[in-house]
Formats: C-alpha cells, structure tokens, sequence
C-alpha cells in the first residue's frame, strides 16, 4: 500500500522560506509522477508543482514559479518542495500526490487533482503579513 508523509508545514512571515518534506512508501517510484497541491480555506484544491520522477522533469503554477521548487531524493524516497519569499496568500494546507506508473503524462493531467491515485494527509503552511 502507498504511502505519502509530509512534513515541514508551519508559520513564517512573508518573505520567508519553508522546505516541505513527502516521504514515500509501499512501492517504487521510478515511473511515478508526484505533485504538490494545496488548498486554502473555502477554495479548491490547487495544483502547485509536479515532477516526474525518472528523469526530474518539472512543473510549475503560474503563480509560484520563480519562488518555489520541486525536486527528489532518490536514496530516500522523499519528494521536497522548497518555497522561497513566500507571500500570504500562499496560506494553505498542502498535499502531496502520487500517480502511479502512468500510461500518459501531459501537463493538464499533471495539473489535475483527479488524476492522482494517492495523496497524504497534508501539512499547514501560514505566511503572516
């Protein structure tokens, strides 16, 4: 059974920088797709940041490239989202995705919440003004 843990959630002021940690279990992920979404109180959940992971191709919501990065440890099974000058409305819960050995990747799916198979319990991120 797949597993995601993340960790790394918390309060910082704007301008700040955060590492959120996804730590995967249960299978291997080499074939894998895993996102980063979130979702803020009374909105939907938003795509953030994706990766593939064989090969590390990545990508980026509009509003949040330049600041954040997605990126993998192979050793470790775990999946970081570093996100730099962060601004309030990046307050949100955030959850890690996985898509498991997919037939097809492009980038609407990557973006789409329903395309995902396993997410993990999330982790608040509050960036205070």
């Amino acid at each position: 059974q797949v597993q995601l843990v993340e960790s790394g959630g918390g309060l910082v002021q704007a301008g700040g920088s955060l590492r959120l940690s996804c730590a995967a279990s249960g299978r291997t992920f080499s074939s894998d797709v895993m996102g980063w979404f979130r979702q803020a109180p009374g909105k939907e959940r938003e795509f953030v940041a994706a990766i593939i992971w064989s090969g590390g191709s990545t990508n980026y919501a509009d509003s949040v490239t330049g600041r954040f990065t997605i990126s993998r440890d192979n050793a470790k099974n775990t999946v970081y989202l570093q996100m730099n000058s962060l601004k309030p409305e990046d307050t949100a819960v955030y959850y890690c995705a996985a898509k498991v050995a997919p037939f097809a990747i492009t980038v609407a799916r990557m973006k789409a919440p329903s395309w995902y198979d396993y997410w993990g319990q999330g982790t608040q991120v509050t960036v205070s003004s």
